[in-house]
């Protein structure tokens, strides 16, 4: 009952299918930024800042934000589930597990507003 209310996909292969993709947008970001690094070694702050001035960059970084929020958020999902259960804390790993599942979510909210607040200047 506790699964179809707090996994993100609302099924396993869901899951499954976000954490595979958004592993795969992490990775490109990942190899982008190492790639631009490389290129550019005597990068400054004016060749940094007009990367992220662009459009495309600022979307790539929303896009990769997102996908290590919905990351994080099915993997902590998964251990909380696994590992938080009623044979490690009696009955009360429900009420454990949920609170743990808001305060996490609360952070992800923020972190998320955070984020978009950086990427976009507001």
């Amino acid at each position: 009952m506790v699964t179809a209310i707090t996994n993100l996909g609302r099924s396993g292969l869901y899951d499954w299918l976000i954490q595979r993709l958004s592993a795969v947008a992490m990775t490109a970001y990942l190899i982008f930024l190492v790639a631009y690094l490389v290129v550019n070694p005597d990068l400054d702050f004016g060749q940094w800042r007009a990367l992220f001035d662009q459009l495309w960059m600022r979307v790539f970084s929303l896009i990769t934000l997102m996908s290590i929020v919905a990351h994080a958020w099915i993997g902590l999902w998964a251990v909380l589930t696994d590992y938080i259960t009623n044979q490690t804390l009696g009955g009360k790993a429900t009420v454990v597990r949920v609170f743990a599942q808001v305060v996490l979510g609360v952070v992800a909210i923020t972190y998320t507003v955070w984020g978009i607040q950086i990427i976009w200047g507001l």
